[in-house]
This record gives C-alpha cells, sequence and structure tokens, in this order.
C-alpha cells in the first residue's frame, strides 16, 4: 500500500488553474507518476498540476517543488501552483518564500491577503533553450501552422522552463484549441511537448489569452503562458513590457522587468479544501 495513503492535500486554485499541494517535506517520500495518476482520479481532487513539496538541498530555501500534470508528466514550472505554494507555507505569517524548482529558483512575495508576486526568472529564447527540433531563423515565427488558419501566421517560441508556442488572433476564441491544441502539442518540432496559446492584443497593456497546457489540456489559467505571452508580444511590439492577461478563470498582471530580464508574474491564489488521500486510490499500485 502507497505510503501516500491518509496524507492531506490543499485543494487550491489560482487565476481558477486546479492545483493540489502535496507537503512531504521531512518524510523522504516521493511520488510515482502512477501515484499522480491515482490522486488526480480521486473524488474531488481533479487538478492541473500537483505541486508537490520536499526538503530543500540549500540554506535559505523553503522547499524543493516537483510539478506533476494530471496525465503523470512532470513539468518543470507552473506559475499558478507556485503561488499556491507560496501561499501554503505562508500560513506561519512569512511574507517571503524561496523555492527549488526544476526550472531554477524561484522567490514569490506577498501582494495582499490573497495575492502573491513571483518571480518567474528569465525567459529562455534560443531554440535549443525552449526546445525546438530544429534551429529556427526567426523565434516569433516557428516552423509550424495552425492547423486550418495560415492567415493567422506562425507562433512565438519561448520557454518559461518549459515550452511555449503562442498565436497572436484577432478572437481567441474563434479557433478551435480544443481539437488542435493536443495536435499542435505533440507536434514533432517540440520534442517535449508544447503549452500552446491563442492571444488577443486588446491594448498595449491588456491581452485575452486562451491556453492548451502540455498534459493538462484546455485550463482555465496557465501563469507561465501568461508569461511568455507576455513576453512575446512584447518582442513583437504588440504591447509594453508590462501588461494584464485575462485569462477564463481571472487575470495575472505580469512584467518583463528591463533592468534584469527577469518576469513577474502577480495573481490571486484560493484556498478550497483540505483532503487527506484515500488509501483506495493506490490500490493495485507498487508499494
Amino acid at each position: 500500500m502507497s505510503p501516500l495513503r491518509n496524507r492531506p492535500v490543499l485543494k487550491m486554485n489560482g487565476a481558477g488553474n486546479k492545483i493540489l499541494v502535496l507537503d512531504l517535506r521531512g518524510s523522504g517520500l516521493v511520488v510515482s507518476p502512477a501515484e499522480a495518476r491515482a490522486i488526480g482520479a480521486g473524488e474531488g481532487l481533479g487538478y492541473d498540476q500537483l505541486m508537490v513539496l520536499h526538503d530543500a538541498d540549500a540554506p535559505g530555501v523553503d522547499a524543493a517543488m516537483k510539478i506533476f500534470n494530471i496525465d503523470g508528466s512532470l513539468s518543470r514550472a507552473c506559475g499558478n501552483g507556485t503561488r499556491c505554494v507560496a501561499w501554503a507555507l505562508s500560513r506561519d505569517g512569512r511574507d517571503r518564500v524561496v523555492l527549488d524548482s526544476d526550472a531554477g529558483r524561484l522567490e514569490v512575495a506577498r501582494a495582499g491577503a490573497w495575492a502573491f508576486t513571483a518571480d518567474m526568472g528569465a525567459p529562455r529564447p534560443g531554440w535549443r533553450e525552449i526546445p525546438l527540433a530544429r534551429a529556427q531563423a526567426d523565434m516569433d515565427a516557428v516552423d509550424i501552422a495552425y492547423p486550418g488558419h495560415a492567415e493567422i501566421g506562425r507562433p512565438s517560441a519561448v520557454s518559461m522552463g518549459n515550452p511555449h508556442a503562442i498565436w497572436f488572433v484577432d478572437n481567441v476564441e474563434g479557433y478551435d484549441l480544443a481539437t488542435n491544441g493536443p495536435l499542435l502539442e505533440r507536434d514533432p518540432l517540440f520534442p517535449e511537448r508544447a503549452n500552446i496559446s491563442l492571444a488577443q492584443v486588446v491594448a498595449p497593456d491588456r491581452i485575452r489569452l486562451k491556453v492548451w497546457e502540455r498534459g493538462a489540456g484546455l485550463t482555465l489559467a496557465c501563469g507561465t503562458a501568461a508569461c511568455a505571452t507576455l513576453v512575446a508580444a512584447a518582442r513583437r511590439g504588440l504591447a509594453g513590457r508590462k501588461a494584464t492577461l485575462m485569462l477564463p478563470g481571472g487575470e495575472l498582471v505580469i512584467e518583463w522587468r528591463a533592468r534584469d530580464d527577469h518576469v513577474l508574474m502577480t495573481g490571486p491564489v484560493e484556498f478550497e479544501a483540505e483532503i487527506p488521500l484515500h488509501p483506495a486510490l493506490f490500490e493495485g499500485l507498487p508499494a
């Protein structure tokens, strides 16, 4: 039987992005992909990302994070989940937490009772960093077309610790992302798959965004996609270096800071429930 049985998880959301936080610090336990899938299949436990906390290896770091998508795959970054983790760790009154992730070190500061600002680090613009399968002459017009809609041109590609492709369109609801998202996510151009976004620039400081998340599907919000979209829009001259990103689940304020190239994401968190992991979730899995 899995040693995860009966351990509590926090059910949360960040701008609608469904998040579970599982704190395993001090236990030495790890989560397998099969266990991550089993948790997500539990009643009331469906998630976009599962944030698993482990003991940090470095002084001054509050926790190390492993991030699972609902299909059991790993993600190196999740901005909305990172804010939820910050809330969970700040219940002792602190206003700042430091986290280690597979995408690097992240600092998160309180921006309100239920809001946090996460420093997501610098974008990774190179084709090898994203990664793409082959070199590109222009990272704002990479070699892939949106199925059936050649008129919207080619997307920008950016990594915010995970790969993103962003098409700028006149109306995010005018193109079938539910059908085309899974096809584009797994296009051979993306050896590690990719997050697929449609972005509509409403004003230089307001962008509407719809996202198909790698390993999760259509989501109400995706923090790293919002960060990648602001970077791509600024590179193209479509927006300034700070804008409000409007997603189906809520709004995120993104700033691409000129002095150090870091991307800051400010947005809300919401706590929904604390739920123990029922032993039946793990029946049939290796002990």
